[in-house]
């Protein structure tokens, strides 16, 4: 299996992963105090690469908000390190 995919697949994984507190009441928010320092640290090392320095940042806000977990930011990363590799 290719590397891009691997990344694709775990990429998937950890978004549903950020997304699973939020199937407990009560237990979404008091999560994303952990998740959002930690997917931002992950996708930093996942991708390394430019991209992922900002996409951190941005996923990191978009963790610590409430009610925004719905938003796929590793997938997201996937997708944008993917394009800016074929324009390179």
């Amino acid at each position: 299996m290719k590397s891009k995919y691997i990344k694709l697949l775990a990429s998937i994984i950890l978004d549903v992963l950020g997304m699973l507190p939020f199937f407990v009441p009560g237990l979404g928010e008091m999560v994303d105090v952990v998740w959002a320092p930690l997917s931002a640290y992950l996708i930093v090392k996942i991708y390394q690469n430019k991209v992922s320095k900002y996409t951190a940042v941005i996923g990191f806000i978009e963790e610590a908000l409430p009610f925004t977990d719905f938003v796929p930011t590793f997938t997201i990363t996937w997708l944008l390190s993917l394009w800016l590799d074929k324009n390179d």
